[in-house]
């Protein structure tokens, strides 16, 4: 899904949540949920989008309806512990649509 799916979907009220997926070395990912699946966002030739920062997310989608959105930060416990990873280890947190500043 590229950017211009993503707002004919959040236009026609499709999208349950985005989700900004925080990745090692300070690599952010936007996924939208839609109807209990995940769609990844891709730029206009195909490859996954990438984003610098919430703020960067956040400039991005300004023109877009105000959609439930979340930062997921991922668990590396079991890589780094060597541990099995539990079924859920990814922690949410709701953000503001909208920055402050």
């Amino acid at each position: 899904m590229n950017l211009q799916e993503l707002n004919a979907f959040a236009i026609a009220r499709k999208v349950d949540e985005l989700n900004l997926i925080s990745m090692e070395g300070g690599i952010y990912l936007l996924e939208a949920r839609m109807h209990g699946a995940a769609y990844p966002l891709s730029d206009l030739k195909g490859n996954m989008l990438t984003l610098r920062s919430v703020e960067h997310a956040r400039d991005l989608l300004h023109a877009f309806p105000v959609l439930p959105f979340n930062l997921v930060h991922t668990s590396v416990h079991d890589e780094m512990c060597g541990l099995a990873g539990s079924i859920d280890e990814s922690l949410k947190v709701p953000l503001v649509w909208r920055s402050a500043l």
